[in-house]
């Protein structure tokens, strides 16, 4: 198959580049300054095994694709830009275009599935960061990224199979998963520290004030009664697999990524604001994440520096 990588951030251009360096055909969608440098330089992706240039397609709209028969979107944008992605893939992709979510959060599918029949979902286990223009960095090795697959709402075939296949020649860890969506749910409770990380010194307070919003989102997804895997069978399934680079000093995560660039907004709304949203459709209170995400909203509104917040503040009015 031939893949649309439609959003070459960390996420996406970890996997249109691993897809490429394993020989499958990739198109890469991007943006900007990061959309410019791909097309002079090609894509630079710094990983465990070197330093790699990417030359591959790269465009800023789904009209540019060839698109065939084979071809397979890999939506790796953040989860608050996917209405943009996917109307612009409505507007210039085939109607039967398989579309695979490689996006944090659980909103994008049901997104994605009003639009395009054919959805999947990827658990993306992932670490990786683009702070500079044509350039991301992977943070794993050897094994980069666990990217397990499932259908939408349920199930597994032919496409998830051949996807996880082409994962693997790629060097990716991956296997079909029959409720793929419990796995994600799982990982949208991890992303719950991913504001506070974003917003606040590091610390005692901040994490409290994660140990509070995890708690709070474990209790609002059960009264949802969404299926949810366990702490113990994710950790179970992330083992050893992905180790670390001892040659990178460790960051933050894509939200602290996002304000550390300055882009002005975040994907909060999706990760607590996610948790937010379930406890309003309950009548749940959510306050932790409430604060959460009022925090990390201001910083990237106002350009604030990252993790610049006291958590100590917000654990006393809570």
């Amino acid at each position: 198959m031939d893949y649309v990588v439609y959003g070459t951030g960390a996420v996406g251009g970890t996997i249109g580049g691993r897809l490429a360096l394993g020989g499958l055909g990739v198109t890469l969608v991007a943006r900007g300054e990061h959309l410019a440098a791909i097309r002079e330089h090609g894509l630079v992706l710094d990983a465990g095994d070197g330093r790699h240039t990417i030359e591959a397609p790269a465009t800023d709209t789904a009209a540019d694709v060839a698109w065939t028969d084979d071809t397979v979107v890999v939506l790796a944008v953040k989860s608050h830009q996917a209405a943009a992605a996917l109307a612009d893939l409505r507007r210039h992709a085939p109607d039967d275009v398989r579309i695979v979510c490689a996006t944090n959060g659980i909103a994008t599918e049901v997104a994605a599935l009003r639009l395009f029949p054919r959805t999947y979902a990827v658990c993306v286990m992932l670490p990786a960061s683009h702070l500079e223009p044509g350039v991301v960095v992977s943070a794993c090795h050897p094994t980069p990224a666990i990217l397990d697959i499932g259908r939408i709402p349920a199930g597994t075939d032919a496409t998830t199979a051949a996807i996880a296949e082409d994962l693997h020649l790629a060097g990716i860890e991956s296997v079909e998963r029959d409720d793929i969506m419990a796995w994600k749910r799982r990982k949208l409770l991890l992303n719950l520290g991913n504001g506070i990380d974003a917003s606040f010194a590091q610390g005692e307070a901040a994490d409290e004030l994660a140990e509070r919003a995890l708690a709070e989102g474990e209790a609002v997804l059960a009264a949802a009664g969404l299926t949810v895997v366990s702490a113990d069978e994710d950790k179970t399934r992330r083992g050893s697999i992905l180790q670390r680079r001892p040659d990178l000093e460790r960051r933050g995560g894509s939200t602290w990524q996002s304000l550390q660039r300055g882009t002005g907004d975040s994907e909060i709304d999706y990760l607590s604001g996610e948790i937010v949203l379930q406890g309003r459709l309950l009548g749940h209170p959510t306050p932790v994440n409430d604060a959460v995400v009022a925090a990390t909203r201001h910083l990237a509104a106002t350009g604030g520096a990252p993790r610049s917040l006291d958590a100590t503040e917000v654990l006393a009015r809570l």
